[in-house]
């Protein structure tokens, strides 16, 4: 396997598990005063700096959600790690469609969502469109995968570019919940999985390869992160998280298998090119 140069904890999961649907990003120490404050021409950014009671420069920035003086960014006292993502084409050149996940949750205190109580809602969602048709379900399926693997309980939303309209992969934006508790899987992310029973054949393959002790899912991570500007990026409890959740997904699948049969729940599509799986190191 040809271990990816990658700079970025999210984009190096996505690259190593052959999704490749996250912009290029990477770490980066960022002098907030310098780099951010001194050289803003918005005026309305600008007014969101502030100095912290410990003497350190903060902002908030501006956003629907989370962004007030409660929520803000501080330096020490200047110096923030962040990371740094390269920018979609612009909505000019290429319009890009937000979509619900089908499997967002409630966010709510009392209410569940429709697939915490209806064991069979993937039927539901697969006779409606896009889901009907194409490999958008897959999809969705890797993206669970995906979040699971780093623990993101947070995906409520996916875009897609226009121009392909159901013949598209899906854009995954929007990681910051990921990598956070490295002690605790949360098997509500793989609810999709369990209940649709499908997978793609590459994303299987991947994954089976990924488990094994010479192409192990923790080391190629932690090997491909190293070239970060601010490595180390990932504890090594989360790249051991990783490895059980990988596991873990391996069972789901198999359960499916056992449940339904291979071929109703692998679909070959290795007339892809992007399901091609190099092996060589």
């Amino acid at each position: 396997m040809v271990i990816p140069d990658i700079p970025s904890k999210v984009e190096s999961s996505t690259k190593i598990l052959d999704f490749r649907r996250v912009p290029p990003v990477a770490g980066r120490l960022v002098n907030m005063t310098r780099e951010i404050r001194d050289v803003t021409r918005d005026k309305k950014l600008w007014r969101t700096f502030f100095i912290s009671p410990a003497n350190n420069i903060c902002f908030y920035g501006e956003c629907s959600y989370y962004c007030s003086t409660e929520h803000a960014l501080c330096g020490k006292p200047d110096q923030i790690e962040g990371s740094m993502a390269a920018f979609l084409p612009d909505l000019s050149l290429a319009k890009r469609k937000t979509w619900r996940n089908p499997w967002r949750r409630s966010y709510h205190k009392r209410k569940k969502a429709e697939w915490e109580v209806d064991p069979d809602y993937c039927e539901e969602v697969k006779q409606t469109p896009p889901y009907d048709r194409g490999t958008r379900i897959l999809d969705i399926m890797d993206m669970t995968i995906f979040d699971f693997l780093m623990g993101n309980m947070d995906r409520h939303h996916y875009e897609t570019f226009e121009k392909f309209g159901n013949n598209t992969f899906i854009i995954h934006l929007d990681n910051g919940r990921g990598f956070g508790k490295y002690s605790h899987d949360e098997l509500s992310i793989l609810v999709p999985l369990n209940q649709c029973c499908r997978i793609r054949k590459s994303t299987y393959l991947r994954l089976q390869l990924l488990a094994k002790e010479e192409y192990k899912l923790s080391q190629l991570m932690e090997e491909s992160l190293l070239e970060d500007k601010i490595a180390p990026i990932l504890y090594k409890l989360h790249l051991e998280a990783m490895d059980r959740r990988l596991r873990v997904v391996l069972q789901a699948v198999r359960d499916c298998i056992e449940k339904e049969s291979y071929n109703k729940v692998v679909e070959n599509d290795f007339a892809s090119p992007r399901s091609t799986i190099t092996t060589e190191r």
